[in-house]
């Protein structure tokens, strides 16, 4: 949510370990939690108590835990001063709308200058203190003081009319606006809008000085510096003379080394058109050229036997093929086939004549078994007639009628009677 402004009375006031502030604002007829965190109490220029009344610039915020509406504090002042600063941020912004505050309209301060414009009370504490440190500094250095008043009603007036002066006269190199210390209400002039205008309209550049460092004006938004404090303007202002020595001795240790440097590179320069000359000699040129004929000598013999080298190569790779494709190959290979299928058939001959000895010899086995020579030999015969008719009864012979008688180891031949 936005930003809010509201005055109340303070209660239920806390500060615990943690830094943060805890507080409610009341009025007659209601009240609201509100938490101040610590980097923002810091910046707190009293002690804020119970039954103070106060104004407060919060945030209007959720605080989760409790479900509850609750104020985040963001600046707190007694609310007599909070009045000026209501108005001191109303003028903040209008001005920053105008441009007043932007860096693009600010100025820049000169590296030395050689006389200083200060414009502020000449029997206050600023500028005694802006003048010690010159003295301490830089005590050769002009300063020009524009006396004016820095507190009250007039003051406002007095301060335009100085920096006009000023810048009328162009007699200094820029000016230093200021004083010292103090409370709202005392620092009120430099937070005029006329004062604004003639700061941001000064041809000369300014360097806001008002106050302490905690202290903030407009002259301060819209100087083209601001120092914290008078000394720190005077410190901006001025260089150290031993600081200032150190330059000059910087300086001139930086010359000498770019007086080396320049020569360090004449002689760089020199040595390599010295060498650019050598290098354009006919002789050079001559003996570059004879480097580079055996080079290319070299490269052509190494080309020449890598290419005979490749031939050879394809040579023997097409001796390869042709031998493959050679009859004579063929014809080997064809005779070795014929070989060994002459091989293969007597084997298979022998084998099938073993088969076929050995089955004849068991069929000779088997006929032996049922030979009747086998029954011859165990003492039997077998007569026959003359047409080698078995004869198996006596009816099949006659008298006179010849048979043959076989036994085992021969023939008997014999007459029937």
């Amino acid at each position: 949510m936005g930003i809010v402004w509201l005055t109340g009375e303070i209660s239920n006031f806390v500060a615990p370990a943690s830094g943060h502030w805890y507080l409610s604002l009341k009025d007659n007829r209601s009240q609201v939690r509100c938490a101040m965190f610590k980097g923002n109490n810091r910046r707190v220029t009293f002690k804020p108590s119970n039954g103070q009344q106060v104004l407060a610039k919060v945030r209007v915020t959720m605080y989760e835990p409790r479900g509850d509406y609750q104020l985040v504090v963001e600046s707190l002042m007694p609310a007599g001063d909070g009045l000026l600063q209501q108005q001191f941020e109303q003028l903040k912004v209008e001005l920053s709308q105008q441009g007043y505050f932007a860096q693009e309209n600010k100025k820049s301060l000169p590296v030395h200058p050689k006389k200083i414009g200060i414009v502020t009370s000449a029997t206050g504490a600023a500028v005694q203190d802006i003048l010690t440190v010159l003295a301490r500094r830089n005590p050769n250095l002009p300063v020009i003081i524009y006396p004016t008043l820095v507190q009250g009603a007039q003051a406002t007036a007095d301060i335009v009319e100085a920096i006009n002066l000023a810048n009328l006269r162009n007699e200094v190199d820029l000016l230093i606006v200021g004083r010292g210390g103090g409370s709202l209400e005392d620092l009120w002039c430099f937070n005029e809008e006329t004062v604004a205008h003639a700061i941001f309209n000064s041809e000369l550049p300014i360097i806001s000085a008002v106050g302490h460092e905690i202290d903030v004006t407009i002259a301060d938004f819209v100087a083209d510096m601001r120092a914290p404090t008078p000394s720190a303007a005077a410190e901006l202002v001025s260089q150290d003379q031993s600081h200032l020595q150190q330059q000059i001795d910087n300086l001139s240790r930086r010359l000498q080394q770019a007086m080396q440097n320049q020569l360090t590179k004449h002689k760089h320069k020199q040595s390599y058109l010295q060498q650019a000359l050598m290098a354009q000699h006919p002789q050079n040129k001559l003996q570059q050229q004879n480097q580079k004929l055996d080079e290319l000598s070299l490269r052509l013999g190494q080309a020449i036997r890598k290419n005979i080298q490749q031939q050879r190569f394809h040579v023997a790779q097409l001796t390869g093929r042709l031998q493959a494709k050679s009859p004579e190959h063929k014809l080997t290979a064809m005779q070795q086939q014929q070989q060994n299928l002459e091989q293969r058939l007597r084997s298979a001959m022998q084998r099938r004549m073993q088969q076929e000895q050995d089955k004849l010899a068991n069929l000779a086995q088997q006929l032996q078994t049922v030979s009747p020579l086998a029954t011859l030999s165990r003492g039997y015969s077998i007569t026959q007639n003359e047409k080698e008719q078995v004869i198996t009864s006596v009816e099949q012979v006659k008298s006179g009628m010849q048979i043959i008688t076989r036994i085992s180891d021969g023939e008997i031949q014999s007459t029937v009677n």
